[in-house]
Order: structure tokens, then sequence, then C-alpha cells
């Protein structure tokens, strides 16, 4: 198994975020997760990356290795990559960081092809980018990377429909090159982009409430609403 998350808890600034979230993540599954703003999603993947300021109790476990102690540099050399929903302007040209991650990594830069990032190379990374712009830059240097886990978050959010289906081709890509895929979002709207979806799991004040196939844990949320399978599940 890739990635096992056992009984994990969070606590941020000595409030309980996370609490008691199981969770498996094999190498070519697509994993996705649904809540409300304020749930713990975005909280669990930051967890999963070892940023500083997230205590974590329970068990961590990529390729069978322990991660709790491991700082987020040594996470990243194993093959783990955190896609931020709001990336931070830098003042180094976006080209000039696709070169560094591709000399570092291995990879080659026409796996930026497929992005059409050619009008942003010149800029300053993320700075002054659209929601969508700054998505397809986010996706294609974690792409560079070349991770054994991506962890997307939100990658459908402020994101126009041509984007929205860049965004879905390059996971799809992702998974079907043996990466494996835990993917928060809140809307929902990129599900219908990717080409399989392993399951997907509704968290709700810190706890997974639901689980099972997309089509079916999409179909309730819309139906009932979080709260609602937070209460009772899906039927």
């Amino acid at each position: 198994m890739l990635l096992e998350i056992e009984n994990v808890s969070v606590e941020v600034e000595e409030r309980l975020v996370v609490q008691g979230v199981s969770l498996a993540v094999d190498r070519g599954e697509v994993h996705v997760l649904l809540g409300p703003n304020g749930s713990g999603k975005t909280t669990l993947l930051r967890a999963i990356m070892g940023l500083p300021g997230y205590r974590v109790e329970g068990r961590l476990l990529f390729e069978g290795r322990e991660l709790n102690g491991l700082k987020p540099h040594e996470r990243a050399r194993l093959g783990i990559a955190l896609m931020h929903q709001n990336p931070r302007p830098l003042s180094v040209k976006l080209s000039h960081l696709a070169r560094e991650i591709s000399r570092r990594f291995g990879t080659p830069l026409d796996v930026l092809r497929d992005f059409a990032l050619d009008s942003l190379m010149e800029r300053e990374a993320f700075k002054g980018f659209s929601g969508g712009e700054a998505k397809k830059a986010e996706l294609a240097l974690t792409i560079l990377q070349r991770p054994k886990l991506a962890m997307l978050d939100e990658p459908d959010s402020g994101v126009d429909l041509e984007s929205l289906k860049v965004v879905g081709r390059a996971i799809n890509r992702l998974a079907e090159g043996g990466a494996g895929v835990l993917l928060v979002t809140h809307t929902g709207a990129i599900i219908e982009y990717l080409r399989r979806v392993t399951a997907a799991h509704v968290i709700v004040r810190g706890r997974i409430v639901a689980s099972g196939d997309a089509e079916t844990v999409l179909e309730a949320v819309k139906r009932k609403g979080y709260e609602a399978l937070a209460r009772g599940g899906i039927p």
C-alpha cells in the first residue's frame, strides 16, 4: 500500500481539526475528499506533508514507512507532493522554477506542453495569475516532481471550464502513470473530468462520515447535503 492513514487526529493551535481518520491510497488510485469549508480536508493534506504547526496523533505510513517525525523536504524526497489551494506569489520566474524542478527530479520540460503556459513562463510565479492560470501552473510543477503520491487541494476552485478540462487530463495522466492521488474538492466539479475515481469520502467536522463510489457519494451530497450525511450517512 502506498499511503496508509490509521486513526489520525490533527490539532492546529490546540484545536482538534481532524478526528480519527483512517484511509488508504494505493498506486494508480484516485481518492476524492469532499466536505464543507473548515471540515479538515486541507488540514489532513498538510499534516500528511508534515508542514509545521500541525500536531498529529495516529499513524501515517508511506510505502510501509512511518512518516511521523519526518520533515516536509524528507517526505518530498520519498515522493510525496502537495499542490496548495492558493499558491503564494514568488519573486522567481515560472520558467526558472520549472527548470530547477526539472533538473532536480530528472523530468523533461516537455511534460508542460499540455498546460499552455507559454504566456506565463517569463512572469514571476503566481504573481497576478488568474485562478485557472495558478491551478494549471502549480499542477504542472507538481507533475514535474514525478510524485508517487500527489495531494491536490481544491484544483477545481476558481477555475474556468477550459482550465478544468486541462486539470482533469493532468490528474488522469498522474494516475495512469502509477501515482496515487488524494484530491480535495468542495464542489465535486472536477469529478466529471476524471476517467476513474477509486472512492470518494465525505469529511464533516474532521471526521469521515461517508465513503463509497464517487457517483453515489456525489449524488448523496447533492440530494441531502453534508450535514444530513453526517447525521445519517448514505442510505
